[in-house]
């Protein structure tokens, strides 16, 4: 059980009960929920303490003394925007509430401003060729490429460190030993480091089968060519609630039609509209795996994430999709280089 999880309680339990909760808990925080785990209120010591003044009974229901507006996040905010509002209303922990108003995280300010080691293992997909990016990519790997005052692929390794994620594989072919030089052990970054290596291309998923042994955790991949500000925690955390095989984050894509759609049926014009734009979801190139999704990828064959969840999809498994809101850029192209190193500072300063 998630340790916020104990701090959940029902509507009618006694006051004296939540008490105990709160005392014994490190959130200092009880939140009422319904039979659905939907959140009806919150509850604080001071909250049972006005209480108390108004004349209420230890033995009474909380639901008397909760705080039925409390102030609440989504999965979907930012780790800033979360810190933000907690300093602007001096709060302590927040709830955060799925779209259907369930709980399925609380966020510590204290954890907030320094995380918690993670024993998750992070894949870093550093083995392609980069050859959309030629000829920046002929005598250095993308993963190396500079953006801002550093490689890509650190800011990304930082990015999780930041995180509390401690332990990293770093898949490799291409210029393997330049970025083997670069980031070595870890032991710069206080984490450990251990690499793939691709004899040939293996594909995103692929070359999970390189791994040594089966992880025990939740494992975290991500394409190296990425910059992206999003919270690794709530990903994992989201993961972990949906009870979830395979997590794949997605991101909006906006296509606009340059011309006039035009509607028929069969002969008859039906009408016209003048540039639509068509929205979509993409693969944003992240994604949390349970161990036992390992078994479903062929040993040391070319293999890719969209048809490992196909797979999963195929095979009636647990399957989830993470929309990501904050920052996120696939550096594929030149001009895609040329946006992140503008971007850069303003972004992760």
């Amino acid at each position: 059980m998630e340790s916020w999880m104990k701090i959940l309680v029902q509507p009618d339990t006694p006051i004296l009960k939540v008490l105990e909760i709160i005392d014994t808990g490190a959130r200092q925080l009880a939140l009422v929920v319904d039979e659905n785990r939907r959140l009806m209120g919150t509850v604080t010591d001071g909250d049972i303490r006005r209480g108390l003044l108004k004349g209420v009974l230890l033995e009474s229901p909380v639901k008397s003394v909760m705080n039925a507006y409390p102030i609440i996040a989504s999965p979907y905010d930012t780790r800033e925007n979360i810190l933000s509002l907690m300093k602007l209303k001096r709060l302590h922990q927040i709830p955060v509430l799925d779209e259907d108003g369930r709980v399925v995280h609380v966020e510590v300010l204290s954890d907030l401003l320094r995380p918690s080691l993670k024993d998750n293992w992070v894949v870093l997909m550093a083995g392609g060729l980069g050859t959309r990016l030629q000829p920046l990519t002929q005598e250095c790997p993308k993963p190396l490429l500079k953006v801002g005052d550093k490689p890509l692929l650190e800011t990304i390794l930082l990015n999780f460190i930041e995180h509390g994620f401690h332990r990293f594989y770093i898949s490799v072919n291409y210029k393997s030993e330049m970025i083997k030089a670069h980031f070595e052990d870890g032991s710069r970054w206080n984490v450990t480091i251990k690499y793939l290596h691709e004899d040939r291309a293996l594909g995103t998923a692929g070359a999970l089968s390189l791994l040594p042994e089966k992880p025990t955790l939740p494992m975290l991949i991500m394409n190296g060519d990425l910059l992206t500000k999003i919270n690794f925690d709530q990903l994992l955390d989201f993961h972990v609630t949906y009870q979830a095989i395979g997590t794949m984050c997605i991101r909006d894509y906006d296509f606009q039609v340059p011309y006039g759609v035009v509607k028929v049926d069969k002969h008859r014009m039906l009408g016209i509209e003048e540039k639509p734009i068509k929205r979509f979801f993409v693969n944003a190139g992240i994604y949390v795996l349970d161990p036992n999704a390992l078994e479903l990828i062929p040993p040391n064959e070319f293999f890719d994430m969209p048809s490992l969840f196909d797979k999963l999809v195929e095979t009636q498994q647990q399957a989830v999709a993470f929309p990501i809101r904050e920052y996120w850029l696939d550096i594929g192209r030149i001009s895609d280089f040329e946006r992140a190193n503008v971007e850069f500072a303003e972004v992760f300063g």
